[in-house]
């Protein structure tokens, strides 16, 4: 599965940038409609009323791309570039209207346009936050983590304490593996948000879940997810952080229903995949078994896009189709577009699958080099490590995924358990 906070920190990205220049397009709290929507009808509005003035189209696509973000619907981003281009055509070579190019490039995981873009737009503005935010990102997706990092400290240098910067800073952290350092700003980052931004806030909180719950402090990171659903009901993202949870405690068929709550409000195919593991985990396995078939479908449907689901893909087609070929295939596909963690945590688990081991361990261990702590990925390099007949370091990684909250440390100790069985007999 894809890493909640991976996945989120570019959204959030988007969001706060779009936020930032949308920020005038009209009231919130309209009954019924988000705060993407309600841009997105204002602008609209602006551009009837004004449709020479190039700021009316970087309204709506400022809007349409938090409108992506929210539901996951491409074709805003389709829409969105036809108003930057007008933008464009009104006002040639305007600052505003390409950093909002750089956010629909991000949304649509295009990392490295959106890294060369960006690049221009700094070296001609170097004193843009938001330009080194979007610096940032690329940067953490591309797995360019010390660039990544640079870009995050010139946004606080140059505005300290801005929500955006926390926000980036945050997740650098935990990457590093600093989850306690990592929730320190996120809540900072939280405190900063206005009341009325609920659903900004609604993320920051299932963030602040997710890392009280890595920090095996489960009761705080319940107390603060249901938080969030309080603010947002059904919100998507605290309700696959939630189901996570519920997959560690044993408790299956509560995950089940989450995910399939989730699901009627979310098109992405890794989330199928999740809830397929999660049936297959309460014993549902015809309804598993359907919802991998369906999952498969879709995610190759998407594969040789740039925003896909093919980390999810490998993992299908190694952990549960046994066709280690193909999940080599796609991952490979996946590796020679980015380099970051959780890519090189596939691509290892992949080769390994393969049985190109010593290649395997190289990439999980420029993963793990990073600092990020990772149940799945240390109990892959546990298990790589073995294979490579190095057993002491396979049992410092496995004791590693033991330590952390993640169905992979069950897993990781089942495995210690086999080992510490097969030492007694001898």
């Amino acid at each position: 599965m894809k890493r909640l906070l991976a996945a989120s920190f570019v959204v959030s990205a988007a969001m706060s940038a779009a936020l930032a220049t949308a920020q005038t397009a009209g009231p919130v709290g309209r009954a019924n409609l988000s705060r993407a929507e309600i841009d997105i009808a204002d602008a609209r509005k602006t551009i009837l009323e004004k449709p020479t003035q190039y700021n009316s189209y970087n309204l709506l696509a400022a809007a349409l791309v938090r409108g992506a973000q929210e539901t996951l619907d491409n074709n805003d981003y389709v829409e969105a570039q036809s108003a930057v281009k007008k933008s464009l055509e009104l006002a040639p070579n305007n600052f505003e209207t390409e950093k909002i190019e750089v956010l629909i490039l991000l949304g649509e995981h295009e990392f490295q346009a959106a890294l060369e873009a960006a690049k221009k737009l700094n070296k001609r503005t170097p004193d843009d936050v938001m330009v080194y935010g979007m610096l940032t990102d690329a940067n953490v997706e591309l797995g360019n983590y010390r660039y990544a990092e640079d870009s995050a400290q010139w946004m606080l240098n140059l505005r300290p304490g801005n929500l955006p910067a926390l926000a980036r800073a945050a997740h650098l952290r935990e990457l590093f593996g600093d989850a306690e350092g990592a929730y320190e700003l996120m809540s900072l980052a939280y405190q900063s948000m206005p009341p009325t931004d609920i659903q900004e806030r609604a993320w920051a909180l299932t963030q602040m879940g997710h890392l009280r719950f890595e920090s095996n402090d489960g009761d705080a990171a319940e107390k603060v997810l249901q938080q969030a659903l309080t603010a947002y009901p059904e919100y998507s993202a605290a309700l696959t952080e939630l189901a996570r949870m519920r997959v560690v405690q044993g408790r299956y068929q509560d995950a089940v229903d989450l995910l399939t709550k989730r699901g009627q409000s979310s098109a992405r195919p890794g989330d199928l995949y999740e809830l397929a593991e999660a049936q297959q985990l309460a014993g549902h396995d015809g309804e598993a078994k359907k919802s991998f078939a369906e999952f498969e479908t879709k995610a190759l449907a998407e594969s040789s896009k740039r925003d896909n689901t093919n980390r999810e893909l490998v993992f299908y087609y190694i952990d549960h189709a046994h066709q280690p070929a193909q999940g080599l295939k796609i991952a490979e596909q996946e590796y020679a577009w980015r380099h970051d963690v959780y890519t090189l945590d596939a691509y290892a688990w992949a080769l390994h699958s393969n049985g190109q081991d010593v290649e395997a361990r190289k990439q999980i261990e420029t993963a793990l080099a990073v600092g990020i702590r990772d149940a799945r990925m240390f109990r892959h390099a546990g298990v790589i490590a073995l294979k490579s007949g190095d057993r002491v370091a396979g049992e410092r990684y496995l004791k590693q995924a033991v330590e952390l909250n993640s169905g992979d440390a069950a897993q990781a100790r089942t495995i210690l358990a086999s080992l510490a069985a097969k030492s007694g007999r001898r």
